[in-house]
């Protein structure tokens, strides 16, 4: 992550509480920490609240430091509370999103205008699980909450987040799964909580849900994920809304959405960054987002007429052609607006696919093609969303495309930019009742190297919607519209396009049951691009990132992520391996100073399938989560397997913990669930 930002002199004054209490009705206690301005006693000051589950006291310490303090410092209290059954509160955490989640959100900000030092005027910020629910206690309207800023988030469960993508399980549902379980593997901190913590700890350990499973339990876009989907009604937010997202990251396609259906006040703004704030986005270049954070507040808490709302809605990175690179530092590109959504200045552009051509003209002769693509296709895909970590972007292409059929536009005569959301449609059939279809759009330098612009895929068995699975009747044809993540890409002159189609989408989409065969009627296959005739160049956010000063801790070992693919000739099978040493992250093994705790978190990912057989692909996921100081140290190793058969998944896992060296718990878990 970039760390190049400058800190900067305040005009007031900031006191932090470690912690507080902030009781709730069911006698429940929330920990938090506050950062107060001094004189905020004697002139009270809007609030600023983060509610997620990620520990104040030893998790997100590292960024709420810099990025707190600065809101403090420029007037504001701001309150970053641990979630219910998290870090140092009180009872257990069962899910994500839940309603009581919401409803203690909403406890937690009428407590909060109540407080002496609060002026009655409180926004909500956060970023993923802090961008989710910021959004969904935005559509329960509670009467003091004046505006939200959500980061790297989206409006629907389902459609968009880390569990399931097109109607296919992503392989980082189990990854995220056993994230939360060594999360939630920590006990609070005795030095705040006293001698209860150990109780709770065990209390917490032993009513710990499975978490991958549970999420796989709902193959299906039903009540479970409709609920804390904000699209379900857009009405029902009506406070004014700023979302960000990154190019990199998995979620800036709600950007879009947002924009497009809300009716509030509203602005976005998307950059070339993986899921990071993007005062420390990565690929550069960072924003002073904190500056532009503020602005926001003073305009909606504080009522400051200062330009907030002028401009274009949109203020997007339009990325330019470069080289595909897994290590790329820095995005080449600029900054351009848009003013009403993504509508405009956007024309659909057509282009025809026929005999390994992208043509502007339809072709009569175009024909019939069958795909049934090798099982490791996707090898080359990077990650699913970008942690502002080396090596997880998409590498060169070709490997990939060596195992789809592609599909190559003409060199063009000048550039072409494209915005929104690029949508693929054909008539197809298929010789099994479950399969799926991928598209990938690329941009081919003129010296054969393929960088990816976007991709999407379906389960072809939710053509009917992703509130029912319809079998496919083999040999019957189907249409097929496959939608693209949006994007803002300008293809440079004497480029080409590149659409590649396969079946498979490996290590990143866990394989169908059986290996299908489509046949394609390339007469009726269509690319639609979003094409901008005229991008509007602007000056762009604030370009300097600023924060107050940085959080004290020491980088005990450096951390690192290894990545490497190997293949085995005997069993024809591939293997892709992930290893983050001391820190899932890269982040190192550090010791916070001020609270002499230390964090150090390794995770290993083994993904493993046989080109002859989808039923051969397993999933090993291992890691160790350490963490305390002198005398209380914990620590939580955990291992996860996933494999199926043609009607089940099979996860399984265990978690032993062990207390200064002695084992304080085990855990195993074994389910089958319906495919």
């Amino acid at each position: 992550m970039s760390t190049k930002r400058i800190v900067t002199e305040f005009p007031h004054a900031v006191t932090v509480t470690e912690h507080l209490w902030i009781p709730l009705s069911d006698g429940t206690r929330l920990a938090a920490r506050l950062w107060l301005p001094d004189d905020a006693a004697q002139q009270p000051v809007p609030a600023i609240l983060e509610y997620i589950p990620y520990r104040k006291r030893d998790g997100t310490r590292t960024r709420d430091e810099p990025m707190h303090g600065f809101f403090a410092g420029n007037g504001y209290a701001v309150v970053r509370v641990d979630m219910r059954g998290s870090g140092e509160s009180d009872g257990l955490l069962a899910d994500e999103y839940l309603l009581q989640e919401q409803d203690d959100a909403l406890e937690v900000i009428q407590w909060i205008t109540e407080q002496h030092w609060c002026s009655g005027n409180v926004g909500m910020m956060g970023k993923s699980w802090g961008g989710f629910n910021g959004l969904q206690v935005a559509a329960r309207r509670p009467a003091a909450l004046k505006a939200i800023i959500t980061v790297c988030s989206t409006d629907d469960r389902y459609r968009d987040d880390i569990h399931y993508k097109g109607g296919c399980l992503l392989n980082d549902n189990l990854w995220w799964g056993g994230i939360m379980l060594a999360y939630q593997s920590r006990p609070s901190d005795p030095a705040l909580v006293g001698e209860s913590w150990y109780q709770d700890w065990l209390n917490r350990l032993e009513n710990m849900p499975f978490f991958p499973a549970l999420w796989m339990e709902h193959p299906l876009r039903d009540e479970y994920w409709q609920h804390g989907s904000v699209c379900e009604d857009w009405s029902a937010i009506q406070c004014p809304v700023m979302a960000i997202g990154g190019w990199a990251d998995a979620y800036s396609n709600a950007v879009f959405r947002l924009m497009d259906n809300l009716k509030v006040p509203r602005r976005a703004i998307l950059g070339p960054w993986a899921h990071i704030y993007p005062q420390d986005g990565t690929p550069e270049p960072a924003i002073g987002f904190l500056q532009e954070a503020v602005r926001w507040w003073d305009h909606w808490l504080k009522g400051e007429e200062n330009g907030a709302m002028e401009g274009p809605m949109i203020q997007t990175w339009l990325q330019d052609s470069q080289p595909p690179s897994a290590m790329r530092p820095v995005s080449s590109g600029e900054w351009v607006g848009f003013d009403r959504g993504t509508a405009s200045n956007i024309n659909h552009s057509p282009r025809w696919l026929t005999r390994g051509q992208l043509n502007t003209q339809p072709d009569a002769d175009a024909g019939v093609i069958n795909i049934c693509s090798p099982q490791n296709h996707g090898l080359m895909a990077g990650e699913w969303m970008g942690a502002g970590v080396p090596g997880e972007m998409p590498p060169d292409q070709r490997v990939d495309d060596g195992m789809a059929e592609i599909f190559d536009g003409e060199p063009l005569a000048e550039p072409l930019t494209i915005f929104g959301f690029p949508e693929f449609t054909v008539e197809l059939s298929s010789d099994k009742p479950a399969a799926m279809l991928y598209v990938r759009l690329s941009d081919v330098a003129p010296d054969g190297s393929v960088n990816r612009v976007t991709h999407g895929w379906l389960n072809l068995s939710h053509l009917q919607g992703h509130d029912k699975s319809v079998p496919l009747i083999p040999g019957q044809k189907v249409k097929v519209p496959v939608q693209l993540d949006g994007i803002a890409h300008r293809f440079a002159t004497g480029h080409r396009m590149r659409i590649s189609l396969a079946t498979t989408f490996w290590p990143m989409t866990w394989p169908m049951a059986e290996a299908a065969t489509l046949t394609l009627d390339l007469h009726s296959a269509q690319l639609s691009l979003p094409v901008c005739e005229q991008p509007v160049s602007i000056d762009g956010p604030v370009k300097e990132p600023q924060s107050a000063p940085l959080t004290p801790q020491t980088v005990l070992s450096p951390g690192r992520v290894d990545r490497n693919i190997t293949y085995d000739f005997l069993t024809d099978s591939w293997t892709s391996v992930t290893s983050g040493v001391g820190g899932v992250f890269g982040e190192g093994v550090y010791r916070f100073d001020d609270i002499d705790t230390t964090v150090d978190h390794n995770l290993r990912r083994e993904l493993t399938v046989s080109n002859s057989d989808p039923l051969s692909a397993r999933y090993l996921l291992t890691q160790t989560m350490r963490m305390g100081r002198e005398g209380w140290w914990m620590e939580a190793e955990i291992t996860l397997e996933l494999r199926s058969d043609l009607t089940h998944f099979i996860v399984s896992g265990d978690m032993v913990v062990s207390l200064n060296g002695e084992e304080e718990f085990t855990k195993y878990w074994h389910e089958r669930i319906a495919r």
